[in-house]
């Protein structure tokens, strides 16, 4: 039974201090990803469009999570583990390998009663860490309160008798796991005859230090094989060497200590765009001008300035900024600044499309042209460090490599553009993967990924080398001709069509591509086989109670499968993108094989400068694959439409 004269004992050791309950600064990851104290949850969030990363070693589970709030109520996470001294079945030479998803959602904040949420681990996972609770959090002055019930791995307790079973006897058996990754099982959660309490908290020390105790729930043995807990206890010391870097040290369970690495960012901690005023010896007698030249030196190009009736028509085109308002508080801050007393009316255009119309020929009709600007021809590159994981293989929990990449960029006109990336590796251990995969129904496309991992080392790889026509033929109507080696593992040629009106929320699309698998040198060589993939496209942005945008893609596959993509993703004004995809195809789950069906989460967050680019999928199967290209028409054209927050 539940012992609590030692919890109480901590409470009343502790002074208070003041804190905030959902304080980005004060709540840290426990030891899976989630923001909480040891092995429990707790009902704490972060901001939406926060995330982070966690490294754990433990006893005998380590593990490497990733943890994103698209919104305040909901947390997501994946994590990849390695069960020390647990065998991989048919390679029993090496430790067990996995991977799963977590997620928690907010039922209620803290006010006169405390903040309650819900949660998910390992969903569709194994079942080697399927767990569901229910975590209420409360706050007193510098003291963190936690408590709840939990089911599952989180149920090595089992104090009393599951409440849901008086609701529904369905509660009363939990249902074997099935050992299958990318499965659900729904009938299992929040089941058993009985439930274990739940009960931790946390204590501020200063501004760096987090003090942690907790009841720990942890099934032992379990699945994972933990020793037997010695007393039931965790004590855990979070220290913040930064406001985003963390360090933690854990006794678990009166058995072993355990050592977390932590990294975390919040939306609001990436500062708005960093206006560069012009300085007095780029400027001229004409406001007009030091108005292009402001504009231009805040990475916005000017193609037209034009002026009638106390207006003034701009033409701007621009890759670098993520969203339309960034773009229109540069511009206003730049009429400010350079006493442009006329009004501003702005078009829109990336490369040669015209994403947004304000003013159209019967405006410029009779103006007076300020600026004119012909077609730029020029060449960018750039030249970066990058990092390439490639984790929980069969053959080790983590390989992956540290690259030399070049980006370049030849811009031949408005219209035409060739690009290309260029890697080297500087090391890398991908020549540890040799295991090939289980399944390659109905053609293999991806499930090869290794063989072209392989021939990373001691090669300059060409990662991409293409041309891109752009064109917007009539208003809203764009159109985009790609040719050339499109990624790693495919080269083709083919087209995309875009129905986009600013106005409205949602676009139609339709895009074709003769596709043609590279050999695996990833020079200009190539294997046997091709196949034509063609989609047609939805896309909507809601602007609802829970904005999000929406893809719904309908075609063939590159394996020749047919069927449908779902696409549900958050963004941000900043850049950040997190995202979850599902695809069902006239593959049948017997067929795929282990997960069922395609899936995955993505992100992308931008860090000094660049994007960061993630796609996460429990399997890597060849049923529901497209081509990873480097620039979709609808990408293009949202970035000025408002964002959906």
């Amino acid at each position: 039974m539940l012992d609590c004269s030692k919890l109480f004992a901590w409470v009343f050791l502790l002074i208070s201090l003041q804190i905030n309950g959902d304080s980005f600064n004060t709540n840290t990851f426990n030891n899976h990803g989630s923001v909480g104290l040891i092995n429990i949850p707790s009902a704490r969030f972060y901001n939406e469009g926060s995330y982070g990363f966690t490294l754990y070693d433990g006893e005998p589970d380590q593990k490497a999570t990733f943890t994103a709030s698209p919104y305040n109520w909901l947390e997501a996470s994946v994590f990849y583990m390695n069960i020390q001294g647990m065998p991989y079945p048919g390679f029993e030479y090496q430790d067990y390998k996995d991977k799963g998803f977590n997620f928690k959602i907010r039922l209620k904040e803290e006010g006169i009663f405390p903040a309650v949420a819900i949660g998910i681990n390992d969903l569709a996972g194994t079942g080697y860490y399927s767990s569901e609770y229910v975590i209420a959090s409360y706050g007193i002055n510098n003291l963190d309160i936690h408590f709840g019930l939990g089911w599952g791995e989180l149920n090595g307790k089992r104090d009393l008798k599951n409440p849901l079973i008086y609701f529904d006897d369905s509660f009363k058996n939990r249902s074997p796991d099935l050992g299958v990754g990318g499965s659900l099982d729904i009938e299992k959660y929040f089941s058993n005859e009985e439930a274990t309490v739940l009960f931790g908290l946390s204590y501020l020390l200063g501004d760096n230090l987090l003090l942690k105790f907790e009841r720990d729930p942890v099934n032992t043995p379990g699945k994972i094989g933990f020793d037997d807990s010695r007393d039931g206890f965790s004590l855990g010391l979070d220290y913040s060497i930064s406001n985003n870097f963390l360090v933690g040290l854990s006794f678990e369970r009166g058995n072993y200590f355990s050592l977390k690495f932590s990294y975390k960012n919040s939306e609001k901690d990436f500062s708005k765009h960093q206006y560069k005023t012009l300085s007095d010896s780029n400027r001229t007698e004409n406001k007009y001008i030091n108005f292009m030249n402001t504009l231009q030196n805040n990475d916005i190009g000017v193609k037209q300035i034009v002026e009638k009736d106390r207006k003034i028509g701009i033409q701007v085109t621009q890759f670098s900024h993520p969203s339309l308002d960034i773009i229109e508080e540069i511009i206003m801050t730049a009429k400010a600044e350079n006493n442009i007393e006329e009004e501003v009316i702005t078009n829109y255009e990336i490369v040669n499309l015209k994403a947004v119309e304000n003013f159209d020929q019967s405006f410029e009709d009779g103006a007076k042209v300020i600026f004119k600007r012909g077609d730029v021809r020029g060449w960018n590159q750039s030249t970066r460090l990058a990092i390439r994981p490639f984790l929980a293989a069969r053959e080790g929990f983590l390989k992956g490599a540290i690259l030399l990449e070049n980006d370049n960029e030849y811009i031949f006109s408005d219209s035409l553009t060739y690009s290309s990336n260029l890697k080297y590796t500087l090391w890398s251990n991908f020549d540890d993967l040799f295991i090939p995969p289980e399944d390659t129904y109905p053609a293999q496309v991806r499930s090869d990924v290794k063989k072209y991992l392989n021939n990373f080392d001691d090669n300059i790889v060409i990662g991409r080398a293409q041309f891109d026509y752009f064109l917007t033929p009539r208003k809203n109507h764009h159109l985009m001709f790609t040719a050339g080696i499109l990624e790693e593992m495919f080269v083709g040629a083919g087209f995309e069509y875009l129905w986009f009106e600013n106005q409205r929320n949602y676009a139609i699309g339709f895009e074709a591509f003769n596709a043609r698998k590279r050999d695996y040198e990833l020079n200009f060589g190539l294997l046997d086989y091709s196949n034509t993939t063609a989609h047609v496209n939805f896309y909507y942005r809601n602007y609802g109670v829970i904005p999000f945008d929406a893809k719904i893609s309908y075609g063939e596959y590159l394996a020749g499968d047919v069927g449908s993509t779902l696409d549900l993703s958050r963004r941000f004004k900043n850049g950040i993108v997190l995202g979850f995809f599902a695809t069902s195809t006239d593959v049948s789950s017997e067929q795929f094989g282990e997960g069922s069906f395609d899936k995955g989460i993505y992100f992308n967050i931008p860090i000094f400068g660049d994007l960061i680019n993630y796609s996460w999928r429990p399997l890597t199967k060849d049923p529901g694959q497209k081509l990873v290209r480097r620039n979709n028409l609808h990408d293009l054209v949202v970035r000025f439409r408002k964002i959906n927050d």
